[in-house]
């Protein structure tokens, strides 16, 4: 995938920002999230003030101690008090309303994401994306990466860096105008002579701090500007490394059978290397520009009393004078230097910006329906010029008109990859590329030949995904034995990884299990007894064929051998197409 950050100006970054941070202050909460954001600002608006009273402080303190004026010191000790105290309940107001304000903000972000990113299939065809042809002429978004790291970890850096940093530009915008009035005031006139003419530059060290300001931003940019797409980077190799190692985990028990721990190891060795060397770079990058910001940091501490030295040692400011000089000059610069101090973090939250946009974008992209695909309720199953493609958009099949009646079994067969699921996926209204009309009963499942298990309780692995509270325990323990699994019927309760402790025979079991329970009257069952024994095989069918006819529905199987013949009435065989036509299979009905 291209990295949208070498592109990306930084105009069009706010902007990315701006449409992602807007939603939500305009959302349901709205009234909520613009008076914690108002209570954050106005805070901060308070800090400016305290650091304000403390540089009016500092004149008199330090007045007082060079007069060994000891009223006034112990009276400006009590004021200390006072303004301290005050700073301390601002700060402690404004983190618990700034840390309030991000997680409702990244809560509610998450929930609209996650309600996105599942509704309409768009997590599916996301998936789908990597492998679809984009047509000529078109643009379609990059598919974007770990969708889980986008959703849980860039989330959290976004709102975190969105509000901290806005904050402190906006910290830094309004101590600049409050304290350059004051720099110019404290500052006085520079007096000198150029070509013969006496010369007299009113507040200089105003003009100073932007200019020595301002050759900082330059230079930080420059040398920090590789920090946007390495940060980019070291977070798609971070969640490419987590991904594996979650696939590992996950199919451990294949890996420990084929003896695959080598190229395991081997495979996340190498997105283990990726995320060092780009670490690497990463650090060495920042090296640069940590180099740089401390020595500016360490030469702004010294350089107002370089500026303001001759004037106090000429008599014409006083000690308390010059310490409020050197402070008001250090905010100013810091004002100034926000970018510089803060350009690090600034990369990250670009970096992260630029992924929940492009993630952003794709789930708009595949949200849509599916176009000239059209599935609709009916009593019997069928199709109108189908037409089903594979996401490289081959087509596989063309015009196909296929039609089931209640009290039909029909076994779909062909040769491997030649589109027998992806059928099945047209007739489940999932396959987005597909056209045609498919008109199918809505009291219908679908047995995949890998059924998905959830963890949790035994009881709602078998009524997923419905809610487990609409079945009585003595149906659950009847479906179970009826799919011949009695020893799990006393399990219900029990909570486990099923996925991992379950073998693929006791899996399809329980996906016919939830069948049996549920009584859906139509069942399309994709080689849902592959890994079964002839006789458990056998068993299943009798049952399964006995519910759709009792229910007047019809069942349609997919199955390579010819075990299950005998308990279906027709045929339909994938063929390659002889005719020159662009799809690749026809479907003869027997």
């Amino acid at each position: 995938m291209s990295d949208p950050t070498r592109s990306a100006s930084f105009l069009d970054t706010l902007r990315r920002i701006g449409r992602l941070a807007a939603p939500y202050f305009r959302s349901e909460e709205k009234w909520k999230a613009r008076a914690l954001l108002l209570g954050v600002v106005a805070l901060n608006l308070c800090t400016v003030y305290v650091t304000v009273l403390l540089n009016d402080w500092s004149r008199v303190f330090y007045d007082a101690l060079q007069a060994k004026n000891q009223p006034v010191f112990w009276t400006q000790l009590l004021h200390f008090t006072y303004i301290a105290m005050a700073g301390i309940l601002v700060a402690v107001f404004k983190f618990y309303l700034t840390q309030l304000l991000q997680v409702r903000w990244r809560a509610w972000m998450t929930r609209s994401y996650l309600s996105r990113w599942l509704e309409n299939r768009t997590f599916y065809r996301l998936e789908l994306a990597r492998y679809a042809q984009t047509p000529t002429g078109t643009t379609q978004p990059a598919n974007p990466d770990n969708p889980d790291q986008r959703i849980q970890e860039d989330m959290q850096l976004f709102t975190d860096y969105t509000v901290t940093l806005s904050m402190g530009i906006l910290n830094s915008v309004v101590t600049l105008v409050t304290f350059i009035g004051i720099l110019w005031g404290l500052s006085g006139p520079l007096a000198f002579s150029l070509g013969g003419h006496d010369i007299s530059l009113p507040g200089y060290m105003v003009w100073v701090a932007l200019v020595y300001c301002a050759a900082g931003t330059a230079i930080t940019h420059y040398v920090g500007r590789p920090l946007i797409g390495l940060n980019f980077r070291q977070q798609r190799f971070e969640a490419d490394f987590r991904h594996h190692l979650v696939r590992v985990r996950e199919h451990s028990e294949a890996i420990a059978l084929d003896r695959g721990e080598t190229v395991e190891h081997r495979q996340l060795d190498v997105r283990f290397s990726s995320v060092l060397r780009n670490y690497i770079a990463l650090i060495k990058q920042q090296k640069n520009l940590v180099a740089f910001t401390a020595s500016f940091g360490q030469l702004s501490v010294v350089f107002p009393f370089f500026l303001a030295a001759p004037r106090f040692f000429s008599g014409a400011i006083q000690f308390g004078e010059l310490m409020q000089i050197s402070r008001t000059f250090g905010t100013v610069q810091e004002a100034l230097s926000w970018f510089v101090d803060n350009y690090d973090r600034v990369a990250v939250w670009r970096a992260t910006a630029d992924r929940l946009t492009t993630f952003d974008d794709a789930m708009r992209a595949h949200a849509q329906t599916d176009g000239t695909f059209q599935r609709q309720d009916a009593d019997r199953l069928h199709t109108e010029n189908l037409d089903v493609a594979l996401p490289t958009g081959a087509a596989l099949l063309s015009h196909a008109a296929l039609s089931v009646h209640p009290g039909d079994t029909v076994l779909l067969q062909g040769p491997s990859g030649s589109g027998k699921s992806t059928l099945f996926r047209a007739f489940a209204g999932i396959w987005p590329f597909a056209q045609g009309t498919v008109d199918v009963p809505s009291d219908t499942m679908f047995i995949p030949q890998r059924p998905y298990v959830p963890d949790g309780t035994l009881r709602n692995a078998l009524t997923y995904p419905n809610d487990a509270t609409g079945y009585d325990d003595d149906a659950l323990r009847q479906a179970l034995n009826d799919a011949l699994l009695p020893e799990m019927a006393t399990r219900l309760d029990d909570s486990d990884a099923w996925s991992q402790k379950l073998s693929g025979g006791e899996q399809q079991r329980l996906a016919i299990a939830r069948v049996l329970l549920k009584k859906p009257a139509w069942v399309f069952a994709d080689e849902a007894t592959s890994a079964l024994d002839e006789a458990a095989e056998a068993t299943l069918y009798r049952r399964l064929v006995a519910q759709v006819k009792e229910g007047g529905g019809a069942l349609v199987s997919i199955a390579h051998g010819t075990t299950l013949g005998a308990f279906h009435d027709k045929r339909w065989t994938l063929v390659p197409s002889t005719d020159g036509a662009a799809a690749r299979y026809t479907v003869a009905s027997t």
